[in-house]
């Protein structure tokens, strides 16, 4: 049966999401802003799926003119309502409060999983999202900094938390009748054209201009940290409860703090040591069988 690769796929992709700040780094040095690098890495991801679909399976590409809401609410609410308001917070010096918000999307999924799909809040889910949550808000540092949150901050912190939320919903309903990879391509493709706004594209010209190494950099991070994770958690979310998926993705900050620590040297104390140590017990947590909550194939 196929369901028991969805924890194994979906925490694939968090790792996947989690790697990005390796490509963002090398091509904020290059001078480029983090708008213009989100919807760069939007319109190639669906440019790359778009283009192999269309010579490899064109079927995919089909969609019934009435489902367009479906994809509108994934790309335009959810991606481009979830860029504005994460980078909103993040730009306005509050990085480490936004991140943290930005992972009480998994209390959302919980809520509208139990109203639009029936499933069950089980205390396996509750233990593994309070343990998330707390991991989250130790490896931010946010506990001990004593910074006063002000109200815009507060309500597009939550805002990004929510709208991200939202995309487990959209793709739980689409994969209905759609494929996973037909999700994600009109998913970026709808996304990408309402985020064009924020595209500073001189800058990305000029950048790719004068170092063409900045291409394959954007690219990789189209392939890597976008299209194969959104393809991996989609297809997992067709094989197991939408709240279990979204605690589980939650890895995606444990990957940046380990990346931050062991690749770019940065510290590491015992508060983010005990923030890690909450992240994996919650995965453990989440990967304990309970074949009440897992779809069959």
């Amino acid at each position: 049966m196929l369901s028991k690769f969805a924890l194994p796929a979906i925490f694939s992709a968090g790792i996947l999401w989690g790697i990005i700040s390796l490509f963002l780094r090398a091509l904020t040095a290059a001078g480029l802003s983090v708008q213009s690098l989100v919807v760069a890495r939007m319109i190639l991801s669906a440019l790359f799926l778009g283009v192999y679909l269309l010579l490899f399976d064109r079927r995919k590409l089909r969609i019934s003119l009435k489902d367009l809401w479906i994809f509108a609410g994934s790309g335009i609410l959810c991606l481009a309502g979830f860029n504005c308001c994460y980078f909103y917070t993040v730009t306005s010096g509050y990085a480490a409060i936004g991140g943290v918000l930005l992972y009480t999307s998994p209390a959302f999924i919980l809520f509208f999983a139990r109203l639009f799909f029936k499933e069950r809040i089980t205390s396996q889910k509750i233990i593994a999202l309070l343990l998330m949550l707390s991991g989250c808000l130790l490896i931010s540092g946010v506990l001990f900094t004593g910074q006063a949150v002000p109200a815009m901050i507060f309500v597009t912190g939550i805002g990004s938390g929510l709208l991200y939320g939202l995309y487990s919903i959209f793709g739980k309903i689409a994969l209905r009748k759609y494929d996973a990879a037909t999700i994600v391509f009109y998913t970026f493709l709808t996304g990408s054209l309402c985020d064009l706004y924020f595209c500073t594209t001189p800058e990305l010209m000029r950048a790719v201009i004068q170092q063409p190494s900045n291409l394959i950099w954007l690219s990789g991070c189209a392939l890597i940290c976008s299209v194969l994770p959104y393809i991996l958690y989609t297809w997992g979310l067709k094989h197991t409860t939408a709240g279990r998926a979204s605690i589980l993705v939650a890895v995606e900050p444990l990957v940046c703090t380990l990346l931050g620590f062991g690749v770019y040297g940065e510290d590491f104390s015992l508060s983010k040591l005990a923030g890690i140590s909450a992240v994996i017990a919650a995965i453990i947590i989440l990967s304990l069988p309970q074949k009440t909550e897992l779809i069959s194939e």
